[in-house]
This record gives C-alpha cells, sequence and structure tokens, in this order.
C-alpha cells in the first residue's frame, strides 16, 4: 500500500513482517547444524562440514584436478549416507570417462549416480527423481537453460543456471557442489555475480610440475574465510595431506649451506617452509638473477638489503627456490631470504635448530610480522628449538613454549652477526667471504 503525503511524494507504507526482529545475542548462540563429507581436509577448509543447502563454488585451472577432489568427496559423502544418493551430473565428460576416473582413485562407493547432461531441464529432473543428499554439477559453465537465449557458457546462461540450482539447494536443503572455470590469474571466469550467488567460493590451486594441491576459502558465509588445506596429488588420486610442514623442508642429516625455515601462515595455518640459496661465480657482465616460490621483485630488493649490511658483493649469479612447490608471498619470509643469501655466500650452515620470523626493511630494520604466536608454537612443535624474531616479540606472546629460545633481532647486520655465531665456521672447499 502507498498513501501520498502533502508537499511530499509519494512512498511505500509497511506491513506486519512475518518474524520479528531478535536480539543478536539469542541469535548468534544457535549453532548452524553441519553435515560431515567424510573428507577431514575438505571439511576443514568448510568451516566444520556442509550446511543444509549450502552451494558451493570451486574454481582451479583445468587438470588441476577439480573433478579427482569432487569424485573423492561423493565417495566419502556416499559411504556415510548409506540410505540416500550422491548425484554427480558432468556437462564436460560422459559416464564412462567419469567412471574410469572413478575406477582409478577408489571413488565407486554404490551410492554415487552419474549423468551426462547439459540441459538444465534434465538435470532437475535426474534430482527431482533421486532425491540426492548431495549434487555435483560439472561444471556451471558448460549447462544452459532453454528458457534462456546465447550460448552455454555465456553471462545470461550462467546467471540463469546459477539462480535456478541456487533455488532448488536452498528449497530442498541439499548441498551443492558447483565447478566453475577459471581465468589465467586463478580467479572464477564468468560474470561476478556468479560468486555472489553461492554462499562458499573455493580455490584449488597446484603447479603441473609438482604433486601439491592447495584448496583455499576465499569466500564463506558459513565459516573463515582464509582456511587452506593441502592434498598431494598421486597415481590413485587425491591424498589428504593433514600436516604439511614436511612437503616445504628439506630432510638431511647435516645442516648445508645456502638454506634458512621461514615460518608462514598460510590462512589459518603455520607452515615452516625451507628458503635455499645458490651463489655462483660467472664471467658475464650481468649477473643472472633465478627466483622460483618468490616474488622476485621482492628477492631483488633483499638481495640489495643483504648485500648493504652483510658487507658482501652480490656481482655473481644468484638463484633462490623453495622447496616443495610452495609459494611463498608472507612478507615474514624476508629475512629467512637474506640469511640464505649471506649463508650461501659464507659458505657456513645454519643449525637444523634455527627457524626464522621477520619482515626486513630497505633500512635493514627488522620488522614484526601478524600471527607471532602461531608461527612460534608450531616451529616450536617441529623442533626448532632456537628463534629468530623480530623485536618486542616477547611482550606479545602469552607464552613462550617449553624448550624454544626467542632471539631479539632489531636489524639485519645484528641477525648476521648472530647467524653466524651459529653457523661456526665455513664448510671446506667454500668461498671466503668477500
Amino acid at each position: 500500500a502507498v498513501r501520498a503525503l502533502p508537499g511530499l511524494r509519494t512512498v511505500a507504507t509497511g506491513s506486519t513482517p512475518e518474524r520479528p526482529a531478535r536480539p543478536v545475542a539469542e541469535v548468534v548462540a544457535e549453532r548452524v547444524p553441519r553435515e560431515l563429507t567424510g573428507l577431514a581436509e575438505f571439511d576443514r577448509v568448510l568451516g566444520g562440514g556442509l550446511v543444509a543447502g549450502q552451494v558451493v563454488l570451486l574454481a582451479g585451472e583445468p587438470g588441476v584436478g577439480k573433478s579427482t577432489l569432487l569424485g573423492a568427496v561423493a565417495h566419502a559423502m556416499a559411504l556415510r549416507n548409506e540410505t540416500s544418493n550422491v548425484l554427480y551430473v558432468s556437462g564436460e565428460e560422459s559416464v564412462e570417462q567419469i567412471s574410469v576416473r572413478a575406477r582409478r582413485t577408489g571413488a565407486v562407493a554404490p551410492g554415487i549416480l552419474l549423468a551426462d547432461e547439459t540441459d538444465l531441464g534434465a538435470l532437475i529432473g535426474h534430482v527431482e527423481a533421486h532425491d540426492p543428499c548431495l549434487l555435483i554439477v560439472d561444471s556451471v559453465q558448460a549447462m544452459a537453460s532453454a528458457s534462456v537465449e546465447g550460448r552455454a557458457g555465456g553471462m545470461a546462461q550462467v546467471q540463469e543456471v546459477t539462480q535456478v540450482l541456487v533455488r532448488i539447494a536452498k528449497s530442498r536443503r541439499m548441498p551443492l557442489l558447483l565447478i566453475g572455470q577459471s581465468t589465467r590469474e586463478n580467479a572464477v571466469a564468468g560474470p561476478r555475480a556468479l560468486e555472489h550467488a553461492v554462499d562458499t567460493v573455493l580455490t584449488f590451486e597446484g603447479d603441473k610440475h609438482t604433486s601439491l594441491r592447495m584448496l583455499r576459502a576465499v569466500k564463506n558465509r558459513y565459516g573463515p574465510a582464509d582456511e587452506v588445506v593441502c592434498f598431494e596429488q598421486t597415481d590413485e588420486g587425491l591424498r589428504e595431506v593433514a600436516d604439511p610442514s614436511d612437503l616445504f623442508r628439506g630432510h638431511r642429516e647435516v645442516p648445508v649451506a645456502g638454506t634458512a625455515v621461514a615460518v608462514t601462515v598460510e590462512g589459518r595455518r603455520a607452515l615452516p617452509a625451507e628458503v635455499q640459496a645458490l651463489v655462483a661465480e660467472t664471467s658475464s657482465a650481468n649477473p643472472r638473477r633465478g627466483v622460483s616460490g618468490l616474488d622476485s621483485a621482492r628477492v631483488a630488493m633483499l638481495l640489495a638489503v643483504t648485500e648493504r649490511h652483510a658487507d658482501i658483493k652480490l656481482d655473481r649469479d644468484v638463484f633462490v627456490a623453495t622447496v616443495g612447490g610452495a609459494r611463498l608471498t608472507d612478507p615474514a619470509c624476508d629475512l629467512a631470504v637474506c640469511l640464505a643469501v649471506t649463508s650461501a655466500c659464507q659458505g657456513g650452515a645454519m643449525p637444523a635448530d634455527v627457524a626464522v620470523i621477520g619482515e626486513v626493511a630497505l633500512s635493514g630494520d627488522i620488522r614484526p610480522v601478524g600471527h607471532l604466536a602461531l608461527r612460534v608454537a608450531e616451529a616450536a612443535r617441529l623442533g626448532y628449538r632456537r628463534i629468530l624474531v623480530p623485536p618486542g616479540s616477547a611482550k606479545r606472546l602469552p607464552r613462550v613454549p617449553p624448550g624454544a629460545s626467542l632471539f631479539e633481532l632489531e636489524h639485519l647486520g645484528v641477525a648476521l652477526e648472530r647467524v653466524a655465531f651459529y653457523a661456526g665456521q665455513p664448510t671446506p672447499g667454500s668461498r671466503p667471504r668477500r
């Protein structure tokens, strides 16, 4: 109903709400029931399992393993729900192709139903016929609705298909997992409305040359939006990696020069990662700079800072890399890069029980970093007894883990002196400090 006020334009009048407003404390106290899929790391990235009617969009580059991952989720979910089925609908593969991959990866639970459809109406027919406990659609860009003009994957089709599937999932309280294509920057392809329409957006990342795969939550209405879990690609499918620390560290009995262990944070998880550096003589007037797993521009800056404060000349080839395909963008890894390069130049190896945490500024100052307590606790858990940290770290920690010692370093020059004390004499055959 509308009414006109004198001298004012027509405005809408209110109506009686069906549900009255409630105190926020009362609403927050209610827990959202969740259903575990049976795949522990997948449940973790969701925040503890699936919520009834939750719509999850999984994006990733072609060939990274999206279909394999959701096949494993379908298998685990079907084993947990013996009275209901999991419906897997693919618009990109035939049921025979899906079956071959399922047999190879062991995702052959009796409760999994396969269908190959590209028509939205036929997909809805399968849902109505089987009433699944979980619906998986591969992919949303491959589906098309007869009620909308345009090719499959176009903006109008993607929006219509997504809106219809979301309404079906919400009305049936049926969890829905959608696979979406991604761009070169690993962003979800298609209209931005696709990401707004779903409850959760997950990205599946990985280097084709390594077996490591990282599942990252970038949006989650029912849980943390910064959680990260790891999987390892094997011949039998994806293997969950509950403790990925070993993947990013070198394992050796005797420490070697040119290595330093940093403690990075991925999402809500601290991960020790080894940084390796190699400094080699060159006859070229323009020494090479090779970087793998790190930001090349930031490494170039850190090399200049190290050369200034370590009293060394880097007129040689310098290569800096990470272990296990790790990609480190955390500024807290700066100090590890500087120490690894200095160690490679001097030939002295850092002891195996030393971990490094700190951001390095252009002035050489070591700056504080976030999630310090999480980093220190993880380093101590893995046996690192001497931890180099920024100044003031002890005051920021509620407690220092038993057996661990913190060494606060305010400047890179102080850190290099401390590391020289740890490293001792250069290893035989190494080049002297320049």
